[in-house]
């Protein structure tokens, strides 16, 4: 059971500016609730970090219309695991359908506050988000400064709650490499959208990524609450040619487990 996961994490946000070593054994990890100050309110959030000491590069994660789940947590923990600081928000603290304006704010700040951070390298931060945080991811990565991003099944033509701008809007200031995952049975993001998006990047000429789970459904990472047993990250599908064509953005995962 290999290295999918948190390998492809690794490709998006390290892999783009420097490869890191990838056979030590998963750190250990500290984690702890905390809030996080936006727009004049007190976001709840969960942070985990390696306890090792030095700089580690540091990600917003964005949850699902679900909530943070405990399946969200124990992928914090994993990406802390593998050496990365890891806050989420939780962005429906005070509606569960906010406006992207305050979503974006509280993004910004999350941001703000791993800069502050003594144990994060600033000038390595990605962006990840699943199902309406992939929205949020594939919306807000080309509009901020981060150095890369994953959509886990987002809707890239989507408006969201309040039908307000879609990410593919924002495709002509993309500026950040971006990892899309996807599973072809998507019910809510259709997968023929994620193919027109992939297009649209390409005729842009915006780098990306895409992996696509032959018969996954939408929200395949994290069902009924806790982190999905069937996962194909528990089956030998990350292949050694896994993004071969770049070897700027290559980081070999062959001996990382999770």
């Amino acid at each position: 059971m290999k290295r999918i996961l948190v390998c492809l994490l690794m490709i998006a946000f390290v892999g783009i500016s420097g490869c890191v070593e990838m056979n030590s054994p998963m750190q250990q990890v500290k984690n702890e609730s905390l809030n996080t100050s936006s727009g004049g309110m007190s976001f709840p959030a969960y942070l985990a970090a390696p306890t090792a000491t030095g700089k580690s590069p540091g990600v917003v994660l964005i949850h699902s219309f679900y909530g943070l789940e405990p399946g969200y947590l124990t992928l914090v923990n994993k990406f802390a695991g593998a050496g990365f600081v890891v806050i989420a928000p939780k962005w429906q603290t005070f509606n569960s359908s906010p406006s992207d304006e305050v979503v974006g704010q509280l993004i910004k700040d999350s941001e703000t506050y791993l800069k502050s951070r003594d144990d994060v390298d600033i000038n390595n931060l990605g962006l990840t988000g699943f199902c309406a945080g992939g929205r949020y991811t594939m919306l807000f990565l080309p509009q901020m400064d981060f150095k890369s991003g994953v959509a886990f099944y987002g809707f890239p033509y989507s408006g969201g709650f309040a039908n307000e701008t879609k990410p593919a809007d924002h495709i002509y200031q993309l500026k950040a490499p971006m990892l899309m995952i996807h599973g072809s049975y998507d019910q809510f993001s259709k997968i023929s959208d994620i193919y027109q998006y992939a297009t649209e990047l390409n005729a842009s000429n915006k780098y990306f990524e895409l992996k696509v789970y032959q018969g996954q459904p939408h929200g395949f990472m994290v069902q009924n609450g806790t982190m999905s047993q069937s996962f194909p990250a528990k089956d030998d599908l990350a292949d050694d040619e896994l993004f071969q064509q770049d070897s700027e953005s290559i980081v070999d995962c062959s001996g990382l487990h999770i």
